[in-house]
């Protein structure tokens, strides 16, 4: 296994407003909502870098799927809070990315209070068979940081 955090791109912040349709009765988040945020800032990552999961199983017959999801729930965000939802890839291996992510309030003066943490490991299928399939070099390029060296 190959800790990535040094090699690939440094931590990507998106942001989400909290709606009516993202809370319970009482106007807090439901927790499974977390999770919808760190998919979107994930899939937003991956979009910035240039890479759309619709054409990566298209044309490629790769998918990346959660297989692993850790979170602690610290804080509650409410309706009409504004949050970062951030990303950074903690550790990869030929098969898989494991993701870091926090979902911060986002504050006045760029003050941001940390509402939940998280881990999810994600897995690279072959989608015809849905078996693990090792991270294409030319993906794992994309990813990169610029500048870095491609040797491991």
């Amino acid at each position: 296994m190959t800790d990535g955090a040094a090699v690939f791109a440094n931590s990507f912040s998106w942001p989400v407003r909290v709606y009516w349709e993202d809370t319970d009765a009482g106007g807090i988040v439901y927790y499974a909502n977390y999770l919808k945020f760190m998919e979107r800032a994930r899939s937003e990552w991956l979009r910035a870098l240039g890479i759309e999961q619709g054409p990566l199983q298209r044309d490629h017959g790769l998918m990346f799927v959660v297989v692993d999801v850790q979170s602690r729930f610290l804080r509650p965000a409410r309706y009409g809070d504004l949050l970062q939802v951030t990303c950074e890839i903690e550790k990869w291996t030929r098969t898989s990315l494991t993701f870091r992510q926090e979902v911060c309030r986002a504050g006045e003066s760029n003050d941001r209070e940390l509402l939940v943490s998280g881990s999810v490991r994600v897995a690279c299928l072959d989608s015809a068979r849905m078996r693990p399939r090792a991270l294409p070099d030319a993906l794992i390029k994309q990813m990169r940081v610029s500048g870095e060296s491609d040797a491991e």
